[in-house]
């Protein structure tokens, strides 16, 4: 420290630095442009720093960590009230860049989920429009779609809803403008929204009156919960199983204002028909989606989606057209007691056991992260399920039906072990003097092995297919599965809910099980 002729304290530009917190360059430099002004020089020409410039750098350095620019901190420093009028300025500035930011980080925190080349470059471009172009987008998109339907209740609705576009969005609202914008350029909204208001115009659907409104809304949660209920238990949409879930649920409709027509009064081909014309049209995922972010979006809470109830409710009345229907398609074919299985049916089964055995073995962990033809399947998903399906039918053949339910692991820390144990008691169970004609049900015991054969043999070709090993499993007995799968699974309905999606093409020469696997909805790999 020096003291200068007027005895008050200065320091040189390193002292100074050091005091700061800033290199001795930074120090020059603000002193250069203005943002400090030394005291004096030494004789040698040093500047030199008094208290009142010590105290403009520490405030210099605090707004220039804020980020304010060099002439913005000039200029705060320089005026009396100037700190105040810049701060707020520098606040709006940081508010605007805070949205960008935001804006940015959204684009790329759905990027690291999902997208394209494509979807990047439409996420960016949507993500700059202004409100007003954001909701002159969605305006005239539903504009469009509904051309001159007459749906003023649902048109209303929906354009009220695109309305509610915020000007200064939430996170949550970007990524919903975000997913919005990928959603009105798919090509599947679109015409969603287009069913869905044609129906409500063939129907003459009006605002509902409060207590129609009310009686709506505890017949969705009556059938959602009892679909609910047996989704949980692994009731597939489209086995005899959903028969009596659809008996439910028609028997609350019938009687309800739901039902338009008054004429249909019992449980049969007509009142399902009916129901699955009404699910149809309001099971849209893509429409429920847009509701869903249209209220995100308007700051109101988002309703509970219930498309996928709605798939599972609708592919069981495909399947179950009329009561009893699936079971007594099943009987007619249980009455068949061909055994057209290579060497019986229980020689194939246990020699495709004992194929997927080895499979099973070559799946080591580091590859259970792999996809498999199973869609959302991993390799450990996929292992997991055929460990389910030895225990399941194996536990049916037995009299004992597991406790634990599809979902649970049934892998452990040793999936080698979890697949043995099963398989070993199913095997066990089925190689029971009279099991191939006992009566499970309307089903004889050689349908029972059946059914895990052919599991274990289509399911062991996605393990094959996951793993990049030989798909080309037990080609004889494979040629003998085809026309089975075909009479057992062929009038099922291919919907999203149901147990196979829509049959897939095969090369000319396709080996006999890719031919099974593409009529169950497998993608064949080139």
């Amino acid at each position: 420290m020096h003291r200068d002729v007027a005895s008050r304290p200065t320091w040189s530009i390193g002292a100074v630095a050091r005091q700061v917190g800033l290199p001795v360059k930074v120090v020059r430099h603000w002193s250069d442009v203005g943002v400090v002004t030394p005291v004096g020089r030494t004789g040698g020409g040093y500047r030199r720093y008094d208290t009142a410039g010590v105290a403009r750098l520490h405030l210099a350095r605090t707004l220039r960590d804020l980020g304010m620019g060099l002439g913005d901190i000039r200029a705060a420093l320089d005026r009396e009230d100037g700190l105040t009028e810049v701060a707020a300025a520098h606040v709006e500035a940081l508010e605007a860049q805070i949205r960008r930011l935001r804006t940015h980080q959204a684009v790329l925190r759905t990027v690291t989920r999902r997208t394209t080349h494509e979807g990047l470059a439409l996420m960016t471009r949507t993500a700059h429009l202004s409100p007003d172009e954001r909701r002159a987008l969605v305006h005239d998109f539903l504009t469009d779609t509904l051309g001159d339907l007459e749906v003023p209740d649902f048109r209303e609705g929906l354009l009220a809803a695109g309305s509610g576009i915020p000007d200064d969005p939430t996170d949550e609202q970007v990524e919903a403008w975000l997913e919005l914008g990928e959603l009105i350029a798919d090509g599947d909204l679109r015409p969603a929204v287009r069913r869905m208001a044609e129906y409500a115009s063939r129907q003459k659907q009006g605002v509902l009156e409060a207590s129609v409104a009310e009686e709506m809304r505890v017949l969705t949660d009556f059938w959602t919960a009892r679909v609910r209920e047996a989704m949980l238990a692994g009731t597939a949409a489209d086995s005899p199983a959903a028969d009596p879930v659809v008996a439910d649920v028609v028997a609350a409709w019938l009687p309800s204002r739901a039902n338009t027509d008054r004429a249909v009064h019992a449980d049969g081909t007509e009142a399902r028909a009916r129901l699955c014309e009404q699910l149809t049209a309001a099971a849209e995922p893509a429409v429920e989606r847009l509701w869903q972010l249209l209220c995100v979006l308007g700051g109101r809470p988002a309703p509970a989606g219930i498309a996928e109830e709605g798939r599972w409710l609708v592919t069981a009345l495909r399947a179950n057209p009329a009561p009893g229907a699936r079971d007594a398609a099943l009987e007619a074919l249980y009455a068949d007691d061909t055994d057209p299985w290579p060497g019986g049916v229980l020689n194939a089964f246990t020699r495709v056991q004992d194929t997927v055995h080895t499979l099973v073995r070559a799946a080591t962990p580091d590859r259970f992260d792999r996809p498999t033809p199973c869609e959302a399947w991993t390799v450990r998903d996929l292992l997991g399920h055929l460990v389910w399906e030895n225990i399941i039918w194996g536990g049916l053949a037995q009299g004992t039906p597991p406790t634990a339910g599809h979902t649970e692991d049934h892998l452990g820390d040793d999936h080698i072990v979890a697949f043995e144990t099963a398989a070993a008691g199913a095997r066990e169970a089925f190689l029971r003097p009279g099991l191939l004609g006992r009566s499970f049900g309307p089903a004889p015991g050689r349908r029972v092995v059946e059914q895990l054969l052919v599991e274990l043999l289509v399911h062991g070709w996605d393990l094959a297919t996951a793993l990049g090993l030989d798909r080309d499993l037990e080609p004889d007995i494979a040629r003998a599965a085809l026309p089975v799968v075909r009479e057992i699974y062929g009038a099922l309905p291919r919907t999203a809910g149901g147990s196979i999606a829509p049959a897939r093409p095969t090369p000319e020469h396709a080996p006999a099980l890719d031919r099974v696997a593409a009529f169950l909805g497998r993608r064949i790999p080139g």
